[in-house]
């Protein structure tokens, strides 16, 4: 009985920890994730010219997005962040139950499945983020946001396309989360052992440094076709006249007049913000677990 108590607790306080360093990535780079959005939502079918990356930079500054949408995106991560680490080492130790050592594709599928679960459940912030942060090229438009803010855009989501509009594009959302996760946690996990393992440094600031770029460049290779796909169905409304009927169709309108390049677009600004979020996430989490005297993920 002390043991599964003492049990809950340290679940709780990696719950605690890991919502803390998340919180502190997001706000740290924040202003990329609004330049990562405004690229990809950039030259659409039907949508307004395109731009390059200082270019669209400038519009940010000038239009005053660089932080809409913090709110829900602190949000999100209250909940998405504790949900897949947490998920990912439960996974982790029951396949290591026995001794055994967990092999790269398991670690792959559990980084996945946790990843997808937590989305799911952190979809609706994900969407009020996505749509606030497109707001903000009306604003260089001279047209008035759809959403003052964030209680605004729930409620007025909900009141045009209903409850389940909240979920509107979850399926890429999902699959996005799964290739992330996929990315993200099997390649830290991988990578900082095999650091420790090859006696490059130890179990410190180096060692997670060097891992969290490494899953920054590989969530962000997985992820990147996912994301656009992604943004592109959340920021679309109730309208009569949809650009996209489902993903597989945003998907194939993407490649046939954009080219499949357009797939990567805003893989940049979104490696640039992954690889300083895992930095300050990992670095802080793995530090945060120290002081509270758990071990090292």
């Amino acid at each position: 009985m002390p043991n599964r108590a003492g049990g809950r607790h340290e679940t709780l306080a990696k719950v605690s920890l890991s919502s803390v360093s998340a919180a502190v990535a997001e706000i740290s780079t924040f202003p990329i994730d609004a330049l990562k959005i405004r690229l990809q939502l950039h030259r659409g079918p039907g949508g307004g010219g395109g731009g390059g990356v200082l270019r669209v930079a400038g519009e940010l500054v000038r239009d005053g997005g660089l932080y809409r949408g913090l709110s829900p995106a602190v949000l999100r991560h209250l909940f998405y962040t504790p949900l897949r680490i947490v998920g990912y080492e439960h996974l982790r130790s029951y396949l290591a139950s026995g001794g055994r050592e967990v092999g790269l594709v398991e670690k792959a599928i559990a980084g996945g499945v946790s990843g997808v679960a937590a989305q799911v459940l952190a979809s609706p912030a994900d969407l009020i983020k996505v749509r606030m942060q497109a707001d903000s090229r009306l604003l260089s438009q001279g047209i008035q946001p759809r959403y003052t803010g964030t209680l605004d855009a729930f409620t007025k989501i909900v009141r045009a396309e209903g409850l389940l509009g909240l979920w509107k594009g979850v399926v890429p959302n999902a699959q996005r989360a799964f290739l992330v996760n996929m990315g993200e946690l099997t390649c830290y996990d991988q990578a900082k052992h095999f650091i420790i393992r090859k006696q490059i440094c130890n179990d410190n600031l180096y060692a997670h440094t060097l891992a969290s770029v490494a899953s920054g460049l590989c969530a962000t290779t997985l992820s990147c076709p996912a994301d656009v796909i992604k943004t592109r169905m959340m920021n679309q409304g109730q309208e009569a006249k949809a650009l996209y009927r489902n993903s597989y169709d945003c998907l194939v309108k993407t490649v046939k007049y954009e080219g499949a390049t357009a797939l990567w677009k805003g893989f940049l600004p979104t490696w640039a913000r992954l690889g300083p979020w895992q930095f300050v996430f990992w670095v802080s989490y793995e530090k945060l677990r120290e002081i509270s005297g758990i071990s090292s993920f």
